[in-house]
């Protein structure tokens, strides 16, 4: 049987299926997977039950630490065959010097690609049980593959044009400073880095972001590749005028390259009943809510019946108003794990806190020391008895033995007048205990 392949011409997917299968492209999916999973697992408690603060985690992993890895190994590839001194051997081969390139180069970027995927699912996996509002953006997931895939075929390039043996690992150092460099500039070109840190807790991108990211890191590689490759160099200039086109529409745009995600902005309120307040939280925290609500139930049934009580408390976004109180600040990673308070009764100590903390001083000299020190005591000994705590500050605190000790509809009316003093006040204001 005819072989109908001309002799010496072996099939372009054939020598791709080859390269995907050994050398070092294997090795490096199996890299990006553990360079971005090691640091979300160490900050799991930050993430794990947001999707945007998931992504965020994701996106600066993916660009800023798998990006230089993804550029090494493209670039040692490229060498590869200066190294093994067969450069010479390529020009009898009768496939153009692209083709040629884009073989030894696809089967880096695909599996830099499959390593980045695969711990994107594994995150995903970990998060979805303890999500709340939202969902994961699309538009981030593409321009993170987008991005990976672009730089390398970059990487490829340089590591065909520079002989040096060291330029590997140089170029994946070079790589981390030209990524991360542009967040400490004020200018708006630090959101062409593919790098640039994008906080998805509460916002989303526009709906244009990825063709556009896509684009300016896309035409970038195919530039590289074909000013390198190509047969006829001067098609290069057609992807370049792309990316300078889509750069600059990022760059006029800027921060409005995101807005605020309708799915976070939206409250979720608990049930409100005699002598029981209501609790509004961001959606994010609804599966929270359960658990503030039980951790509080204390302090609600101690300030039952005072006048002036709130009726309403709303997390630190939504901005207290008349008859409302702000509620403890907690975050993922900073007060809640896995939807759980991390802390219940610092959650309340600092509820209180919000409630009754007055900015007031009575100035300098020996008598405003005296004054300021009174009105610390007077307002430990209100929150120490809300929260139901032991005071940390003033152990044997003579004032919160005197609150404790007043008959409860005086100690009701005291509370009141002490609530209703201002937040910015003069020690006059604050009733004595």
């Amino acid at each position: 049987m005819t072989d109908p392949t001309p002799y010496g011409k072996a099939p372009a997917h054939t020598a791709l299926w080859a390269e995907l299968r050994r050398g070092l492209a294997p090795w490096t999916g199996l890299a990006v997977a553990v360079t971005v999973l090691v640091p979300l697992w160490g900050k799991a408690p930050q993430w794990q039950g947001s999707w945007g603060e998931t992504q965020s985690q994701l996106h600066s992993a993916a660009a800023l630490l798998a990006g230089p890895l993804v550029a090494a190994a493209a670039c040692r590839q490229g060498g590869r065959e200066h190294r093994r001194r067969t450069a010479e051997l390529l020009l009898s081969v009768p496939r153009s010097r692209l083709a040629q390139a884009t073989t030894a180069a696809t089967p880096i970027a695909l599996w830099a690609a499959a390593g980045y995927l695969f711990a994107l699912a594994v995150a995903f996996a970990a998060t979805a049980p303890y999500a709340g509002a939202g969902s994961p953006s699309v538009s981030i997931v593409a321009t993170d593959l987008g991005f990976l895939l672009s730089i390398g075929f970059v990487g490829f390039v340089v590591g065909r044009l520079v002989r040096w043996r060291l330029i590997a690992p140089l170029l994946a150092v070079c790589a981390y400073v030209g990524l991360g460099f542009p967040d400490y500039l004020d200018s708006e070109t630090r959101f062409l880095s593919p790098a640039h840190e994008v906080m998805l807790g509460g916002s989303v991108p526009v709906w244009w972001y990825a063709p556009v990211l896509l684009t300016w890191t896309g035409c970038i590689a195919v530039t590289a590749l074909l000013a390198y490759a190509a047969r006829r160099r001067f098609l290069a200039i057609a992807p370049l005028v792309l990316a300078i086109t889509a750069g600059t529409l990022v760059v006029h745009t800027g921060a409005d390259l995101f807005r605020d995600d309708p799915a976070m902005t939206r409250r979720v309120c608990s049930k409100s009943g005699p002598g029981t307040p209501q609790i509004c939280v961001n959606a994010s925290d609804a599966p929270v809510l359960p658990q503030m609500s039980e951790a509080l139930k204390g302090m609600f049934s101690r300030l039952e019946g005072v006048p002036g009580a709130p009726v309403r408390y709303v997390d630190n976004g939504s901005g207290p108003k008349d008859g409302e109180a702000a509620l403890a600040y907690v975050r993922r990673g900073w007060g809640i794990t896995r939807n759980r308070l991390t802390d219940p009764h610092q959650y309340v100590q600092d509820t209180a806190l919000g409630l009754v903390n007055h900015d007031c001083s009575a100035g300098p000299g020996e008598k405003g020391r005296k004054e300021d020190e009174r009105m610390a005591r007077t307002t430990d000994a209100v929150i120490t008895w809300l929260s139901g705590e032991d005071s940390l500050r003033y152990p044997d605190s003579r004032r919160l033995a005197r609150l404790e000790a007043m008959p409860d509809a005086e100690r009701k009316v005291w509370l009141g007048r002490f609530l209703a003093v201002p937040a910015n006040c003069t020690p006059s204001e604050v009733p004595v205990l």
